[in-house]
């Protein structure tokens, strides 16, 4: 089995950040979101795996990423020439990878804590010709959503339908055996939805259709989906709260007082502060009077002096000075500087980018 990782898109959702980053190399909790797919595709021991990227942003994804090595496979990049192609075309530009064999393809933005070996172990064993994981969500009128007939066997696969008979809606996860590229060839093939897409329920149902077996199968542990800014702080909360242990990779003296779970990285300079677990501060962070925590997330190379930052992601090499306001529940892009303003207390300076979001 192979497997397929998209790492395009046009990540709207994420704006302003992705005017200047691809959406798939910000940390959630201080480990970029495509290294979570990656992981969690070599843990079911596939070997082979494409990364799927736009026009424009292969250097920007082959420099991060490498050739998988580091993970113990191998890595093909594939460009997929037309970003708003739809789901199913992302696979369709992979047949040449695919070459036969069967594979799954996991979007770039996804992250399963739980994993998906149960899935692969279950496609791998019964070998279907689709394999659907299925999750509980209480707003699955956004989201595809399967039909069963009263043998519990999956009938129809439907994106966001107006009243769904259950809460089971189908995250970024999809098995297929080779017999898929065909639903893009002949008389019947699948055609492209209103919006304008090859939709990844066009593809299922197209194997329904023609009589084929696909399966369908809970995952395990909780399924994450960051794909705006709230989902976003939301996953950050939910990965510190699960994943942070105690681990202090630099030294520094008692005027620090640490309280619950924190992680600190190499070379950093923390005096006179008190870090709130859960906590990840990455490399080279310096931190001077200051509260940090709980729930944050600090990537390298930043600096924060007299502020208080809680329940906030802040990307690399962010500066926070002087800020007499708590920063909460914030994304602070990289290389930003926020200080407070030593000319009144009744105004604020601000340079601020396109479609930028600021509560004062």
């Amino acid at each position: 089995m192979k497997a397929i990782i998209p790492t395009g898109g046009m990540g709207t959702r994420m704006r302003p950040l992705t005017f200047t980053a691809n959406k798939h190399l910000i940390p959630v909790a201080n480990k970029p979101l495509i290294l979570y797919p990656v992981e969690t595709i070599a843990e079911t021991g596939i070997k082979e795996i494409a990364l799927t990227y736009n026009p424009g942003q292969l250097d920007i994804i082959q420099n991060f990423l490498g050739d998988g090595s580091k993970w113990g496979v191998k890595f093909t990049y594939i460009l997929q020439e037309n970003p708003r192609g739809g789901l199913s075309n992302i696979f369709q530009v992979c047949e040449k990878f695919v070459d036969g064999d069967s594979f799954v393809m996991h979007l770039g933005d996804n992250i399963f804590t739980g994993g998906i070996k149960n899935l692969a172990d279950h496609f791998k064993k019964h070998k279907p010709k689709g394999l659907v994981g299925l999750v509980h969500h209480p707003e699955n009128v956004r989201l595809g959503v399967p039909y069963f007939d009263e043998n519990g066997k999956l009938v129809k696969y439907v994106e966001k339908p107006e009243n769904p008979p259950h809460d089971f809606a189908v995250p970024g996860v999809y098995f297929f055996d080779p017999i898929i590229f065909n639903c893009f060839k002949g008389k019947d093939k699948i055609t492209p939805s209103p919006r304008g897409e090859l939709e990844i329920s066009s593809a299922y149902q197209w194997l329904i259709d023609h009589k084929y077996d696909v399966d369908t199968l809970e995952i395990e542990g909780a399924w994450l989906d960051p794909g705006k800014v709230q989902d976003w702080l939301e996953a950050n909360f939910y990965l510190l709260d699960l994943n942070t242990k105690t681990k202090i990779g630099s030294e520094f003296d008692k005027t620090v007082k640490v309280t619950g779970r924190v992680t600190v990285g190499k070379n950093c300079a923390i005096t006179n502060s008190h870090l709130k677990g859960p906590l990840n501060i990455g490399d080279n962070v310096n931190i001077t009077n200051s509260t940090v925590g709980p729930f944050t997330s600090v990537y390298n190379n930043c600096v924060i002096i007299d502020s208080t930052v809680t329940e906030s992601v802040l990307m690399e090499s962010v500066v926070i000075d002087k800020v007499r306001k708590n920063i909460e529940n914030s994304i602070i892009g990289p290389n930003s500087n926020i200080s407070q303003s030593n000319h009144s207390e009744h105004y604020s300076e601000l340079l601020v980018g396109e479609l930028s979001k600021i509560s004062l």
